[in-house]
């Protein structure tokens, strides 16, 4: 298979995977960004978490939410749990790896808060912990999932919502995400600041 073959089999390939999430998500898209619309109207903030990939999905989001997405307005309360280094390596230091975003949203979190909580495959150790320091901390969690969702689905309770993608590779599952988020970004866009 030529380079050119390659190229083309990955972008069809990407295309197929958002088409069989456009048939199945949109409704938890939606939810979840009520979700979100509501904790900010009550002054609550989002906070995220994720590793690799995911970790940078979790910048991308609160970035275009403390910064702006597409139109012009106030800054919004997002947290990235995944940026001060030295944070997380003094939780892993002295306590465990495991523990990195759970101590974090134990210290921060308020009762309406929203977790976006992001793992491909729904079994990261240090994201499941998050899920349980979120419910300790009466916060809400939306989760970015893929596969099977994993034991992260099982640790959801029946206020959070679970976007799982449909697909079972790694970079497809991926690249919903990142579209799931722009989702996200301009809902919440639309419903606070109108236009």
């Amino acid at each position: 298979m030529s380079a050119s073959d390659r190229i083309a089999q990955q972008f069809h390939a990407s295309i197929q995977a958002k088409q069989t999430a456009l048939d199945q998500l949109p409704p938890l898209i939606e939810q979840a960004g009520r979700t979100m619309v509501d904790c900010l109207q009550r002054e609550g903030r989002i906070l995220s978490c994720g590793n690799g990939g995911s970790a940078g999905d979790a910048q991308h989001f609160s970035s275009e939410l403390l910064n702006r997405f597409e139109m012009e307005r106030p800054g919004l309360p997002a947290i990235a749990l995944t940026t001060d280094s030295s944070t997380l390596t003094s939780i892993a230091n002295d306590y465990d790896f495991n523990e990195i975003f759970a101590r974090q949203i134990r210290a921060l979190a308020l009762p309406g808060d929203v977790v976006l909580a992001i793992s491909t495959s729904g079994g990261s150790d240090n994201i499941l912990r998050a899920i349980e320091a979120a419910h300790d901390r009466q916060a809400r969690v939306v989760a970015l999932s893929g596969r099977d969702g994993g034991p992260m689905a099982l640790k959801l309770g029946p206020e959070d919502i679970e976007i799982r993608v449909p697909t079972e590779v790694t970079a497809r599952i991926q690249e919903v995400h990142l579209l799931v988020i722009h989702c996200l970004c301009d809902l919440i866009d639309h419903q606070l600041f109108g236009g």
